[in-house]
């Protein structure tokens, strides 16, 4: 393997699927690649080409990227589709020369690591949450190198830790710049902020509960609260009535823009355990309440969230177990003496891994190429029976 002199711009293709819990990372990735003097491509499908905070120094190249079920019809388009991605992206490789193709997940980004692979250029995999999966599971073989958010990963070969760097989930700037500031005072008089949400799309269950369970405290705390919630638009109306009735004071909307600066405020989160929401609790520094989604694929979201609860600095109740009572209950354990927040808040802090993006990039900028022209004419077709008898059984698994 040739690796690059330092200081000297490269190309770097970043791979995702179309979701913010894929893209976020690539985004951070893409920025920081960007100020150190390298130029940088992504590959997505159209979902991701048009998702909102791609920074505009970044082209999108939409390549097509099937699914792959258990139904064989499906399964035959899928892998015409990965296939056809795959060769698109051989031909942007061969004029892009990238010195290495970082994935992050999710089927778009299938089709690009494959061509890597096949062209030999060397690849690193991003995996942003506690279970390895279903796509990076696939690559992570072939990888050159695994980034992972978490020190424990579910579904990870353990013949594969030798290649395995832990660096955590990127975090937006303007929230990883709050990690230097404390906890904010919390005494028996002071104001009890809690901030409520429920992922990108909101979480109906959080709308059902949370107000009748903030309800529950007793009058020292809920005397106290100011809320903020982020809801669904068909709920927004119901949960308003709901606070409205329990005379407790809420700000409620559909969509925060200045989410950093509600977080540098709050004292107490309740929401899911996706693996940016993790990423930023533990950046900055705040206690929580999390409800991981049941449906998540591998239950990754309850996984997510078992080393910040392990630490002290937050509490998992299953969707199943989540009542208002419950809720009241864990609240309190929490909030009615301020030290047991603060001490939550500090664990919290310490599960923290503020480097990320940095220690990301000089992991992918540690990668050289090779000469491409020649290894994708010699060899890029080389691999094609292997690769769709290997895609065929993975999705038969």
């Amino acid at each position: 393997m040739i690796h690059h002199t330092p200081g000297v711009s490269r190309h770097f293709v970043l791979a995702a699927g179309g979701t913010g819990g894929h893209l976020l990372p690539a985004f951070a990735l893409a920025a920081e690649l960007d100020r150190r003097g390298h130029h940088v491509a992504l590959v997505t499908d159209e979902r991701g080409a048009k998702i909102p905070g791609k920074p505009s120094f970044l082209p999108a190249h939409v390549l097509p990227a099937g699914r792959l079920g258990k139904n064989p019809v499906a399964l035959a388009k899928g892998l015409a589709a990965i296939w056809r991605g795959r060769a698109m992206a051989l031909r942007l490789f061969e004029s892009f020369q990238p010195a290495c193709v970082v994935g992050f997940g999710g089927y778009p980004a299938l089709p690009a690591l494959l061509a890597a692979r096949a062209a030999r250029i060397p690849t690193v995999i991003h995996e942003q949450n506690a279970v390895l999966g279903r796509v990076n599971r696939f690559l992570a073989k072939g990888a050159t190198a695994i980034a992972t958010a978490y020190g424990e990963v579910e579904r990870l070969d353990p013949k594969l830790w030798g290649k395995v760097h832990r660096v955590g989930n990127p975090v937006r700037a303007e929230v990883l710049a709050l990690r230097g500031e404390a906890f904010p005072e919390f005494t028996e008089d002071s104001l009890f902020r809690v901030l409520i949400t429920g992922g990108s799309q909101g979480a109906s269950i959080l709308s059902e509960v949370v107000p009748d369970g903030l309800a529950m405290l007793p009058p020292a705390l809920r005397h106290r609260l100011q809320v903020t919630q982020q809801c669904r638009p068909e709920d927004i109306e119901a949960v308003r009535a709901r606070y409205a009735g329990h005379q407790i004071p809420a700000e409620l909307g559909t969509y925060f823009e200045d989410m950093a600066t509600r977080l540098a405020d709050t004292h107490l989160f309740i929401g899911r355990s996706g693996a940016s929401t993790i990423a930023e609790l533990t950046a900055v520094g705040r206690p929580a309440i999390l409800v991981p989604l049941p449906i998540a694929t591998d239950d990754h979201q309850a996984v997510n969230a078992r080393e910040m609860v392990k630490a002290g600095g937050a509490r998992a109740i299953r969707q199943s177990g989540f009542t208002p009572k419950e809720l009241a209950k864990q609240i309190q354990t929490m909030a009615l003496n301020p030290m047991t927040l603060a001490n939550a808040a500090h664990a919290a802090w310490n599960c923290g891994l503020p480097n990320a993006v940095k220690d990301l990039a000089d992991l992918v900028e540690g990668f050289g190429g090779v000469p491409l022209m020649d290894v994708i004419r010699a060899q890029g077709m080389q691999a094609a029976p292997s690769t769709r008898e290997a895609l065929a059984k993975e999705s038969a698994e």
